[in-house]
């Protein structure tokens, strides 16, 4: 897996070994950076369930200031420890060993301007993760990936790939 663009771009980063996290394909991932991509200069961004820490990476990669990254699985979290690294590092990433659903608990609205989830499919973790952004709208711009078999709430944009679906939710217009 590679970044696609911005300052890392062509750097490799690793997926975790197994089938503990599954990589978000570098189809979707464009797909991602291209709605978000106006609003990522100095942005704040949220990476839930990051994994390999992809989507924050490649947000970091095109100019977001700062990136907090949340992972549950210490073994996941060491391998996106490594890739962090191995793009030298940035002043504004953080990483969070942490639930997903937790972390957001503790979210004030309006905290970052972008967030990215990408939750294991069949968990229901993307429609608690989407429930909780209504109610408190910590991101300007909210996207999720699910299962294109999922709906989520009214209220969001889906744009279907094959069998995956990425949903944003946004605060304006």
């Amino acid at each position: 897996m590679r970044i696609i663009a911005g300052r890392w771009k062509g750097r490799r980063i690793s997926a975790p070994p197994g089938d503990v996290v599954r990589p978000t394909r570098d189809r979707i991932r464009e797909a991602w950076m291209s709605i978000v991509h106006p609003l990522l200069p100095d942005a704040r961004v949220l990476d839930l369930c990051a994994g390999s820490g992809a989507l924050g990476l490649e947000s970091l990669s095109r100019g977001a200031a700062e990136c907090d990254f949340v992972e549950q699985s210490s073994r996941v979290v060491r391998v996106l420890e490594t890739n962090l690294a191995g793009v030298g590092g940035h002043p504004g990433a953080r990483i969070h060993r942490a639930d997903a659903l937790s972390f957001v608990g503790r979210l004030e609205a309006g905290q970052y301007d972008v967030a990215f989830a990408d939750p294991p499919y069949d968990s229901g973790l993307a429609a608690q993760l989407m429930e909780r952004w209504l109610d408190v709208p910590f991101a300007a711009v909210f996207g999720v990936e699910h299962s294109s078999e999922m709906p989520l709430a009214a209220g969001g944009e889906t744009r279907r790939y094959g069998t995956t679906a990425l949903t944003f939710f946004r605060t304006t217009a």
